[in-house]
């Protein structure tokens, strides 16, 4: 099979989500210093995302395998990404001293809590979405394009992971915990919901039970 070079680029983006997930949950020894690892693998992937789409309309390269496989490695990278802060916060929030002391730390419980919480929101809405775009594709043969709350959504999500990922490795305690993380969060979550919302009111009569 002979790719085209956005469609090699988006299969570079699903090599690199395995990369991505690795340094995210192990550290090697580097502490917290292999998330810059994990945020270039990131970066990286967000910016083929950028790049396929680019050169894949300039060109005139679109194909059934990229409209396939674009969506595809765009929501494994983030879902990625996503589930496995949620994994190093809950494994890093219990701190087991030699005396066998277990130490809670309350503020990482809460934003882990937090973490999590937007986490299934975002799976929840990318797979409601996907449901709906087939559902309205299969009826009338409609293919639902991505509008500009898409996109702003999409990188409100990048901004996030790249900030969860990245804070860490400056003194964040001593300005107050994951501020900024905290506020990318909820612009994450508001994006994510005030786009589902319209993508749903938009094509809400494909779905509506009682039609």
């Amino acid at each position: 099979m002979k790719l085209n070079l956005p469609n090699k680029l988006t299969l570079l983006r699903m090599i690199m989500v395995p990369f991505l997930m690795v340094f995210i949950t192990f550290d090697f020894g580097m502490g917290v210093y292999s998330r810059l690892i994990a945020a270039f693998f990131f970066a990286a992937a967000s910016f083929t995302d950028f790049l396929d789409g680019y050169l894949a309309r300039r060109d005139n390269l679109v194909t059934n395998f990229g409209k396939f496989m674009d969506p595809l490695a765009d929501k494994l990278m983030v879902f990625v990404a996503l589930i496995s802060l949620c994994y190093v916060t809950g494994r890093d929030t219990l701190r087991f001293e030699l005396l066998g002391e277990v130490v809670v730390d309350k503020a990482e419980i809460v934003y882990g809590v937090c973490l999590l919480a937007v986490t299934v929101l975002v799976i929840f809405r990318e797979l409601a979405v996907t449901s709906m775009r087939m559902v309205v594709t299969n009826t009338d043969g409609v293919v639902i394009a991505a509008n500009w709350l898409g996109k702003v959504k999409t990188c409100v999500q990048i901004v996030f992971v790249l900030t969860a990922l990245i804070e860490p490795i400056f003194d964040y305690e001593a300005l107050g915990g994951h501020v900024a993380s905290y506020i990318t969060m909820v612009a994450m979550a508001v994006m994510t919901l005030w786009s589902g919302i319209v993508y749903f009111k938009g094509y809400w009569k494909y779905i509506n039970p009682s039609v």
